[in-house]
């Protein structure tokens, strides 16, 4: 079968802060107690997945906040890995986190088990701190970057990532700045795209697809004049791999949602982080092996979801580009089906008219330079 990924929520959706944009403290809550996952499951999943034998087996770790688990139950996770992995088989662990609870003891057992840290911070104080905020109301501005810090002090590999929400958008110039002069060298970025479930409609924190589109068309013009080899930041890096090689590495504007699945802390397998929902759940590890969860009839259906296109898509200029862009922002503002126009649509269009003719021209620099003569 095709190599997939883990997407594991050994927490659930439990967190130490309160972040006023939070999806996953609004999706499906599996029970009403404390939510930490046992030894019995963790073992359950290494075992069953390593067994599979890919190449490469990743497991991201996510949450809620992981590392609510203690440093201890990721030890665990390694030995677990060492355990059952097979000769020549590459582990990949990384884990993304809020960061408050990055210490010197974190930092050690990150680097030395070579795990990539995803760090969530949205800028600038004044705008990390507008939503970021602990149970007590305050910011965690300075308490995140004490432990980037910690991770450079301990070489921990380590990225950034970035909720732009209708307050930081609108300020690309000033997050362009920042992240330079902190030498914050890899970056993603994901738009806030959420409904109320009080009314149904789209929050207020949420990203308008105006906001978005001048963002990424900003950015954009401020990443090709810095050098695009100075500065990761992840949609541009997917955009020329598409150009490069003829495929996205960013699910969001793939053909089809098959490259992980999402395990909760009690087994619970579903089929998009931002599906955490009865009507996707694909079953329990100790159900069904893990690869039928991956495979199944389920999995499949969802997966297909992201060729319901509309017939604007269909005539699109970009289709081969952007596919629709992400199931969840097809249903912003209601619960209708996936197979309507994405709600940033807009954005998109704005962005790969504005940014194409330069796209294409980095990616001929970089054929030559791998000595690749062959067009898309």
């Amino acid at each position: 079968m095709q190599p997939f990924t883990l997407l594991i929520k050994p927490s659930g959706s439990d967190c130490n802060l309160n972040c006023r944009y939070c999806f996953y403290k609004c999706r499906y809550k599996i029970g009403q107690t404390e939510q930490r996952m046992s030894e019995q499951v963790l073992e359950k999943l290494v075992k069953d997945y390593l067994k599979l034998r890919f190449p490469t087996c990743g497991f991201a770790w996510q949450g809620g906040e992981p590392t609510l688990m203690g440093a201890e139950f990721f030890e665990k996770v390694i030995e677990l890995q060492k355990q059952y992995g097979g000769a020549g088989q590459v582990v990949c662990n990384s884990l993304q986190t809020n960061g408050i609870l990055l210490d010197e003891k974190w930092c050690r057992l990150l680097s030395r088990n070579k795990f990539l840290v995803g760090i969530s911070l949205d800028g600038p104080k004044e705008l990390h701190d507008d939503y970021r905020l602990d149970h007590s109301g305050r910011g965690t501005f300075d308490r995140v970057m004490r432990a980037i810090e910690t991770c450079k002090r301990y070489n921990v590999a380590w990225n950034i990532l970035v909720l732009l929400n209708d307050r930081n958008v609108q300020q690309p110039d000033a997050l362009f700045d920042f992240f330079v002069e902190h030498k914050m060298k890899y970056l993603q970025l994901i738009p806030c795209v959420e409904n109320d479930p009080r009314t149904g409609q789209l929050a207020e924190f949420s990203v308008s697809p105006e906001q978005y589109g001048e963002f990424l068309c900003r950015l954009f013009d401020r990443w090709y004049e810095y050098g695009p080899a100075r500065l990761s930041i992840r949609d541009f890096d997917s955009m020329l791999n598409y150009y490069v090689n003829g495929a996205h590495t960013m699910c969001v504007f793939d053909k089809r949602c098959s490259d992980y699945i999402v395990i909760e802390y009690n087994g619970d397998a579903f089929a998009c982080d931002f599906f955490v929902e009865p009507r996707w759940r694909l079953g329990n590890i100790f159900e069904q092996p893990i690869e039928a969860l991956a495979g199944g009839a389920k999995k499949r259906e969802f997966s297909r979801q992201k060729e319901l296109l509309c017939s604007r898509c269909l005539a699109c200029r970009h289709l081969q580009m952007c596919r629709g862009g992400c199931l969840k922002d097809r249903l912003a503002g209601n619960e209708g089906a996936f197979g309507r126009q994405s709600y940033l649509c807009g954005s998109y269009k704005r962005f790969f008219e504005h940014s194409l003719g330069r796209f294409m021209e980095i990616a001929a620099a970089l054929k030559r330079t791998m000595g690749c003569t062959s067009d898309l």
